[in-house]
């Protein structure tokens, strides 16, 4: 989905890195999950398939993934569970985590619980709870950011003068994403919050800072990674 057609400007999803894995044993079970970061569908597949493989003597490799802003894309699949046991708990403990007091907002990952069968059969509510469960304990221990939609403004500035215009906005508080180098000057590039409020308050402080000798030059929004959130370890 394009930028500009999201409703949300923000959510959480997990931190970039490597994939988080958490194991349960229930009666004699083990319940191996796996919660990896997932862009789209593609790479959220990705994640089965891989699982797959490494746990092939597995009976079931159960999945869910929610993708999205907007949280528009939700997956589920039981895997030879009987129905409705286990990807569904499973999504259900993705799209009802509460990130921060009152807000579920978690996107952009997907969630594949293996299970190896112990030999005592758990019951429909007893599977229920116990893939519900797996994600929940999984979440529990994974490190959450918080994803924002920002407006990235370019601030054209001499070479001499870019380190230290830099270092003064980081210091004001400025998200900083990627700088580039022309012949003449050091193209530094904020990523504000996009609405047209903190755009002009972005442009009054730079211009304060610089004497009014610099300004933003706006090229459109990007989703950037903003910080931790508070709920995770």
């Amino acid at each position: 989905m394009p930028e500009q057609e999201t409703r949300a400007t923000a959510y959480t999803t997990l931190a970039a890195g490597g994939d988080l894995r958490h194991e349960l044993e229930i009666k004699r079970s083990r319940f191996i999950t796996v919660l990896r970061r997932s862009a789209d569908e593609d790479a959220a597949r990705s994640l089965v398939a891989d699982l797959r493989k490494e746990f092939h003597d597995a009976r079931h490799h159960c999945s869910a993934f929610v993708l999205g802003a907007d949280r528009d894309i939700q997956r589920s699949s039981d895997d030879g569970e009987p129905s409705g046991t286990a990807g569904i708990p499973m999504l259900e403990a993705l799209v009802k985590r509460e990130t921060m007091p009152g807000v579920s907002d978690l996107s952009d990952i997907s969630a594949v619980v293996v299970r190896y069968f112990g030999g005592i059969l758990l019951g429909a509510g007893g599977l229920v709870r116990a893939y519900s469960e797996s994600v929940s304990s999984a979440l529990d221990a994974a490190p959450l950011v918080r994803r924002s939609r920002l407006r990235i403004c370019a601030v054209p500035v001499p070479h001499a003068q870019a380190g230290r215009l830099e270092n003064e906005l980081r210091a004001a508080g400025f998200v900083m994403a990627d700088s580039s180098y022309e012949a003449v000057n050091t193209v530094l590039r904020l990523a504000l919050p996009d609405n047209a409020a903190d755009i002009a308050d972005a442009g009054a402080r730079l211009a304060a800072l610089t004497a009014g000798s610099a300004g933003l030059l706006p090229q459109g929004t990007e989703w950037i990674d903003t910080g931790l959130d508070m709920s995770s370890p």
